[in-house]
């Protein structure tokens, strides 16, 4: 079995978070646009117009931050450098996790440690798994201080529940971890009225830092901008001193213009309510489709729960996967991908073992191929009835059923 990624690109590295696919709306664009003239440069960690903003945004959301307790910079990915950086000690993270989250633990000389999650949902540790963990790492003479997580996850797209997070959250307060929730996408709730979430935040409000990137419901991701709220208390303070200085070193600021369409987008005006729910409900519907069509083909998938993409396991089709060459989630993730024409990110680029054959898929490419043909998604009540998704989502099912109908027939050979 191959395990040499070479040619493949990296494989600690990407894939980038799962774009929504849509036309930038235009009363963002507008609020961009009026601010391309500002030559001067946005603070480091946000001007106070920009962090007032992310303050209320978080207020509406149960997640009271002062905004002297608030930091933004360009991506989510440069607050967890930072944090990362601010913290001394091991890391851990959950089995599978977001891509970006271990790679820059690594360069910063840090090791990952990742520990299994349960059956019915991603993003959160297993609290048994998470004890036994950091059990043995102190044995081994490592130093674990921080746990990075999810509740609403990629890339599985589930969303933990409250008991599970509550008795992860009990073990890794007893063990004096800090840590860092990734809320990212808590606001795509494909049904936000039958899921609890409940923030870290919530339940350890001293010893829980925040961070959401704007790409996941509120800015493109080709504008980056990222929120960090910090806890209370003298240690939340510190903290977010030293990240600041971090940040300060790396002169990570957003960039002005993106920094007034930020705050444009946090204070929530009508406009972007109505964007966001429309997306939302677009892709809630296409996932719910794409699942069907992967499950009824005999793989296994967890129903959506938020974001924009699933996470399938095709163990179930290995003999029809082996016989098309496929033994480990690279040459899994090349199959797929030329064979749906879209991408599909094998499981090992999010911490998943090689071996076993679980890819990422998005709904954005599944909508349409022009902007008009994906705005057009927005109004639709059944967007995988309109025909360039009924198309795409016809091509995925007879792709993995194909597979299933592979697999049948080897079965019924041996």
């Amino acid at each position: 079995m191959r395990t040499d990624p070479e040619g493949h690109g990296p494989v600690r590295f990407g894939p980038p978070l799962p774009e929504d696919g849509l036309p930038v709306l235009p009363e963002l664009a507008g609020v961009l646009a009026a601010a391309a003239s500002r030559a001067g440069p946005e603070p480091v960690g946000g001007g106070p117009a920009l962090r007032d903003a992310a303050c209320g945004h978080g207020e509406r959301r149960g997640l009271p931050a002062a905004p002297d307790r608030t930091a933004l910079a360009p991506g989510a990915p440069a607050l967890l450098t930072a944090l990362t950086a601010a913290i001394d000690g091991d890391v851990l993270v959950p089995r599978p996790c977001a891509s970006w989250w271990a790679p820059y633990a690594r360069l910063l000389g840090r090791p990952v440690f990742h520990v299994p999650t349960p059956a019915e949902s991603g993003g959160v540790p297993d609290p048994y798994a998470l004890l036994e963990t950091v059990r043995r790492m102190r044995a081994e003479g490592r130093d674990p201080r921080l746990l990075v997580l999810s509740v609403a996850d990629d890339p599985t797209a589930t969303v933990a529940p409250p008991e599970l997070l509550h008795e992860t959250l009990e073990a890794a307060y007893g063990e004096g971890l800090h840590l860092v929730s990734d809320e990212t996408w808590r606001d795509t709730l494909h049904d936000p009225h039958g899921t609890v979430l409940l923030s870290p935040a919530e339940m350890l409000p001293d010893r829980v830092t925040v961070v959401t990137d704007l790409a996941g419901s509120l800015l493109p991701p080709g504008w980056p901008a990222a929120v960090a709220r910090f806890p209370a208390g003298d240690e939340g303070g510190a903290l977010h001193a030293r990240v600041l200085d971090v940040l300060t070193a790396l002169d990570a600021r957003v960039a002005a213009p993106v920094a007034a369409a930020a705050g444009y987008a946090l204070s929530e005006p009508e406009p972007v309510v109505a964007r966001v729910a429309a997306a939302v409900r677009t892709h809630a519907r296409v996932a719910a489709a794409a699942h069907r069509a992967v499950v009824e083909a005999g793989a296994l998938a967890r129903p959506p729960q938020c974001g924009r993409h699933l996470y399938v396991d095709l163990s179930p089709l290995a003999p029809a996967l082996a016989a098309h060459g496929v033994g480990d989630a690279q040459e899994l993730e090349d199959f797929l991908t030329g064979r749906l024409g879209m991408p599909a990110a094998g499981g090992h680029r999010f911490g998943d073992d090689l071996e076993t054959p679980r890819v990422r898929l998005c709904t954005a490419p599944l909508l349409g191929d022009t902007p008009e043909e994906r705005a057009a998604c927005l109004d639709a009540d059944e967007p995988a009835e309109l025909p360039r998704v009924g198309r795409a989502l016809n091509h995925l099912a007879s792709v993995f059923g194909d597979l299933r109908d592979d697999a049948r027939r080897w079965e019924s050979t041996r």
